[in-house]
């Protein structure tokens, strides 16, 4: 057998395989018999007609076909051995050059080849800070607000209120009647008619009415206001005032955050640095990996890409069913077409992703990081818990006890996941703030810790 080689632009090697004359003959025999004992040929048990019978039958067309299916399910493998290939993904048989000598061509996508350069000289300080007090007066603020309730009152409307109004104007798209609005501080962009509308309702009374002017941008979503200035008579028909609950120990228990006021202000605190740290640590290790990115050399085949884009896709379309939406709808809202869309926004998505995680992958066999028992579990117990939380119910998972096996070993594969990513960004991270050390100095420093601790009790007793 001998095999020609030839890399190719688009991370693909082709293989020009030709076959020896005498073993092409031999995987004829070979497809002969097994089309014989398939088939009855007249005169003759399944599978003992002579090859000379058998390709009167058939044609020698067909025996060929056959042959070259056997000797690619028993050599292909062997192939990609001698011919020192790696690949990324299963190859494809691009064409069948002669028949006399048999040579065929083969096109396999390499796997990936990832060469960081020097990220070790990478450095970006890590300046997070935990949020003071007022961000933590705020969130307990929003917290009453969740558990707050409403009552009818016969004042001003006030920052805060629930209202119910009807909105008359000569803009037919403008008219609306019970219309249900919030009296916001901020303002917020989905708010109808326009952002701020229902703040310059503040000191109505129900029964009163107030006729606002509005000119609405160039560029606004709806065709038909574009541009256009218009009036739109508000009638206040209804105000609810806001009841919120007190902050002491009854709130705190039924919150469920414990037992004092002290408690669930604490469990607050660690929320909200909680999630400061997480949207600083979003952007932080974003930046930072492009940052090694610049230095570094990333090739792989545009299967790859094509691999990542539908599971990009496939997430979106999950987003949007808990939405009660289809892609297609979407894509109609957005005035784009599935090919359009996977083109300009999926693929860019895909590639940012998928080049993350081939560093990742990358700092991980560098680094030689492994995950730790401890962590795994911890992380496996926090996404069953998690589940339960949701309403998940173990014991009724489809396919019994083997159906909570396949999907036990999934949570410890997404668990496994994630902590290995969190290593290795921990890693990036001391690299980036200059304190990185070799996982071998670590293992170095553990291992001598014991002793460190027994030799300083020795000298306590002596």
């Amino acid at each position: 057998m001998n095999i020609e080689k030839q890399y190719q632009e688009d991370h693909s090697v082709k293989l020009i395989v030709e076959l020896d004359q005498d073993k092409m003959n031999d995987y004829k025999r070979r497809a002969a018999s097994k089309l014989s004992s398939r088939s009855k040929i007249p005169g003759f048990r399944p599978g003992k007609a002579p090859y000379d019978i058998v390709v009167r039958t058939f044609g020698d067309g067909a025996i060929t076909e056959q042959a070259i299916d056997l000797f690619i399910d028993a050599e292909y493998s062997n192939i990609l051995t001698e011919a020192d290939v790696n690949p990324g993904a299963a190859g494809t048989l691009e064409s069948m050059d002669s028949l006399q000598p048999p040579k065929m061509t083969f096109r396999i996508p390499l796997a990936p080849e990832i060469d960081l350069g020097d990220y070790h000289s990478v450095r970006m300080p890590y300046e997070w800070a935990a949020p003071g007090e007022k961000e933590v007066e705020t969130a307990l603020e929003d917290l009453r607000q969740m558990y707050s309730t409403t009552e009818t009152v016969d004042r001003a409307i006030e920052v805060g209120d629930y209202i119910l109004l009807d909105a008359n104007s000569e803009t037919a798209e403008l008219n609306r009647t019970g219309f249900a609005a919030i009296v916001r501080e901020e303002e917020r962009e989905n708010e109808w008619p326009y952002s701020g509308f229902a703040k310059e309702l503040v000191g109505l009374k129900p029964g009163e009415s107030k006729t606002i002017a509005h000119t609405f941008p160039e560029d606004w979503e709806v065709e038909e206001l574009k541009g256009k200035s218009a009036e739109i008579t508000a009638t206040v028909k209804m105000v609810r005032g806001v009841l919120l609950p007190d902050l002491n120990d009854d709130f705190a228990k039924q919150v469920g955050a414990g037992e004092t006021f002290e408690a669930l202000k604490e469990a607050v605190k660690k929320d909200v640095e909680k999630r400061s740290q997480d949207a600083y640590d979003d952007k932080y290790f974003v930046e930072l990996v492009e940052k090694i990115k610049e230095g570094a050399t990333l090739k792989f085949h545009e299967h790859m890409l094509e691999h990542e884009s539908e599971h990009v896709l496939q997430d979106l379309s999950q987003r949007l069913a808990q939405q009660n939406m289809d892609l297609e709808t979407y894509f109609k809202m957005r005035n784009t077409t599935r090919e359009e869309f996977i083109e300009q926004e999926i693929k860019p998505a895909a590639k940012k992703r998928l080049e993350r995680s081939l560093i990742l992958d990358e700092i991980i066999s560098k680094e030689k990081i492994q995950i730790d028992n401890e962590s795994l579990d911890a992380e496996y117990n926090e996404a069953v818990n998690g589940l339960i939380m949701q309403g998940m119910d173990f014991s009724k998972v489809r396919g019994g006890k083997k159906g909570q096996r396949e999907l036990s070993q999934a949570i410890a594969m997404e668990a496994a996941s994630r902590v290995m990513t969190r290593k290795a960004l921990d890693t990036l991270k001391s690299i980036a703030m200059g304190e990185y050390k070799p996982v071998e100095e670590k293992a170095e420093e553990a291992a001598s810790e014991p002793q460190e601790e027994a030799s300083a009790e020795e000298k306590s007793e002596a």
